[in-house]
C-alpha cells in the first residue's frame, strides 16, 4: 500500500465505512459555512449622506457661540442624500479627542422625521419647549453631561485642538423607543437599520487664560 494510503487508514479515512460516517459531518460544515457567508454579506454599506453647516466648514473651527465659552447654542446643520426608504434620522454629536475611554457625547437627537433637511440653530434643551414644526416627534437624548439637549465644546485643557463630529444616520424603520436614551442605548436600537450615514467635523481649541 502506498504511504499516503497508510496514513489515511491510520486516521480513519482509508475505509469506506469511515468515509460514509464522515460525510454527514462534512455536509453540515458546508451548510454552516454557507449561512455564515450569507450573513456576512447581508449588511450593505450605508449610503453617503452629505452634512453641511452655514456656520462653519468641514474641518474648520466652530464659532465660539456654539461652545461653552460663548452662547452655548446648537449650530445649524443641513444634509442631503438620505437614501430612498429612509423612515427616520438620527444625529449624534461627539468628541473623540476627549480624554475619555469613548468619544464624549455632546448631543443626541433621534426620531427626526425623514422629511427633515437639517436642524435649525439654537434648538432649546428644555423639554417643555416644542421642537420646530419640521422636527415634530424628534427627541433629544441624554448626552455625556447626563442631561438632554445640546452642550457645546468645553475642552478640559487649553492648547489642544478637539474635533467635534456631527454624525447623521438614516434608518430604514422608525425606532420603537422611549425618550431619554443615551448614545449606547440608541446605537443598540439602531443596529441593523442604518442605511445612510454622513458627518461634518468642526474643531475647537480653548485658549489659555490671559
Amino acid at each position: 500500500m502506498p504511504l499516503g494510503c497508510r496514513r489515511c487508514s491510520v486516521i480513519g479515512f482509508g475505509d469506506n465505512a469511515a468515509m460514509t460516517a464522515f460525510a454527514p459531518l462534512a455536509a453540515a460544515a458546508l451548510v454552516i459555512a454557507s449561512v455564515c457567508t450569507l450573513g456576512a454579506q447581508a449588511a450593505p454599506t450605508p449610503a453617503a449622506i452629505t452634512v453641511t453647516s452655514p456656520a462653519f466648514k468641514h474641518g474648520q473651527p466652530l464659532p465660539v457661540d456654539y461652545t461653552a465659552d460663548g452662547k452655548n447654542i446648537s449650530p445649524p446643520l443641513m444634509w442631503t442624500g438620505a437614501p430612498v426608504g429612509t423612515k427616520e434620522l438620527v444625529l449624534i454629536h461627539e468628541d473623540p479627542s476627549a480624554p475619555t475611554p469613548q468619544p464624549f457625547v455632546h448631543w443626541v437627537v433621534y426620531k427626526i422625521p425623514a422629511t427633515a433637511k437639517g436642524l435649525p440653530e439654537n434648538i432649546s434643551a428644555d423639554p417643555a419647549v416644542a421642537m420646530p414644526a419640521a422636527l415634530t416627534g424628534a427627541v433629544q437624548g441624554i448626552s455625556g453631561f447626563r442631561r438632554a439637549g445640546y452642550r457645546g465644546p468645553a475642552p478640559p485643557k487649553p492648547g489642544k485642538v478637539h474635533h467635534y463630529h456631527f454624525i447623521v444616520y438614516a434608518l430604514d424603520a422608525p425606532l420603537d423607543v422611549q425618550p431619554g436614551l443615551n448614545k449606547k442605548q440608541l446605537l443598540a436600537a439602531m443596529k441593523g437599520h442604518i442605511i445612510g450615514q454622513g458627518e461634518i467635523v468642526g474643531t475647537y481649541e480653548r485658549q489659555p487664560p490671559q
